[in-house]
């Protein structure tokens, strides 16, 4: 008897790190399960939108061709007949984003465990925040639910040179040390990222310290984060706040105490620590606030130096965008869930790499960092796995590491 498709596709690594039994319960939850047997079933659904992130920028029917290869190639899917465009087209509408979005929140935590020291500083585990904008097809659903840069000039005011689509923006939560992307909020383009980084504290939590770029810290945005149990250690933008020390420190750092513009009674401040440096005489003063009042037990040299772990989330979106995505590559979909869809399905991809890299490393006799490995090799190695016939028929069965990665 002929297995279903359903049954028999497999994408790799993908496939081992998202078994079918998950991928089945987040279906279940999203009810997306069939009522009647389908050519293009949500379970493979899933795993084709998987393929076509790991496969970016490679259209449909390639994607399907080769995410079906090994299982072709030993002559499991004789009977089975390729579908058309449009029907993987009302397949991927039929599934939506929410299982893709519903996927990544079950599956994606923190990687590294205590014995990797590398993404630990002090007992803290380092994590940061920023955001990146992705392009997309230019229809007119997609801008209307997402914008562009220069879509809304202001009154009185020049309009600004359109950009060629619409955008995107996606703020991530990111573990330094393993490039995990461990949290996600998609929004608009026009959306500012203190906003939208404010929904990212439901991932956070004791044992964690989050690093972010100027333009996060706000009192709204820094209760939402602390009230998690993580520290922060954010960059203050210019002179947005009056730091008026209520007492100095002996590493040069000082306790003071900010406000929410709306308090002007100054009745809801909150303490934090603040430290201020320059790389070299003459150059730009950074100024950082921190949740780590101990200036002991946490010196400001040391705080200053471990900024610059900060732009680690920037290497991660550089390999999300440039080298997975593909540089100067827009999202296809002409529907907003359908965007939606693709962007979950890249930062499942991506997680799913991150996972293997760091396992790759760990079977390394040196304990190597993950940041020692190169993210374009491993995604070579995934992409070749995918094109191999399986050992075994079940998605959920682990698959062999890529020996070069």
């Amino acid at each position: 008897m002929e297995p279903e498709l359903r049954d028999v596709v497999s994408v790799g690594l993908l496939a081992r790190v998202y078994p079918a039994g998950l991928v089945d319960e987040v279906l279940e939850v999203c009810g997306r399960v069939e009522r009647r047997s389908r050519l293009l079933p949500a379970r493979l659904m899933v795993y084709f939108v998987l393929g076509m992130a790991l496969f970016s920028p490679d259209p449909y029917l390639e994607v399907m061709r080769k995410t079906t290869f090994g299982l072709r190639q030993i002559g499991l899917l004789r009977a089975w007949r390729e579908p058309s465009k449009p029907s993987i087209f009302l397949a991927r509408q039929r599934l939506g984003a929410e299982p893709l979005r519903e996927l990544f929140t079950r599956a994606a935590v923190p990687l590294a465990g205590p014995a990797d020291t590398w993404a630990f500083w002090r007992g803290l585990r380092l994590m940061a925040v920023d955001g990146t904008c992705v392009d997309l097809a230019d229809t007119a659903a997609n801008e209307e639910e997402f914008g562009r840069h220069g879509g809304r000039p202001k009154a009185g005011k020049a309009p600004y040179k359109r950009a060629a689509f619409p955008q995107a923006k996606i703020v991530g939560l990111v573990e330094c040390g393993t490039h995990a992307v461990v949290d996600a909020v998609v929004s608009a383009y026009s959306v500012h990222e203190s906003l939208t980084a404010q929904g990212l504290g439901r991932s956070m939590g004791p044992g964690m310290l989050v690093l972010g770029d100027r333009g996060l810290p706000g009192v709204d945005l820094w209760r939402a984060w602390s009230a998690s149990g993580a520290d922060l250690l954010l960059r203050l933008a210019g002179q947005r706040y009056k730091l008026e020390p209520d007492r100095l420190l002996s590493d040069g750092s000082w306790i003071t105490t900010i406000y929410g513009y709306q308090d002007r009674r100054r009745e809801h401040g909150i303490q934090v620590r603040a430290l201020r440096y320059q790389l070299d005489e003459g150059q730009e003063t950074y100024t950082l606030l921190t949740t780590l009042l101990d200036h002991e037990h946490y010196p400001g040299p040391e705080l200053a130096a471990l900024y610059t772990e900060r732009w680690e989330v920037e290497t991660t979106f550089k390999e999300l965008k440039t080298q997975q995505i593909g540089a100067g590559t827009v999202l296809a979909s002409k529907t907003p869930d359908g965007i939606l869809q693709q962007i979950w399905g890249h930062l499942l991809v991506h997680y799913a790499l991150r996972v293997h890299m760091l396992e790759a490393a760990r079977t390394n006799t040196d304990a190597l960092d993950p940041d020692r490995l190169s993210f374009t090799t491993c995604l070579r190695a995934a992409r070749r796995i995918a094109l191999m016939p399986p050992a075994d028929f079940s998605p959920s069965s682990p698959l062999p590491c890529p020996p070069d990665a």
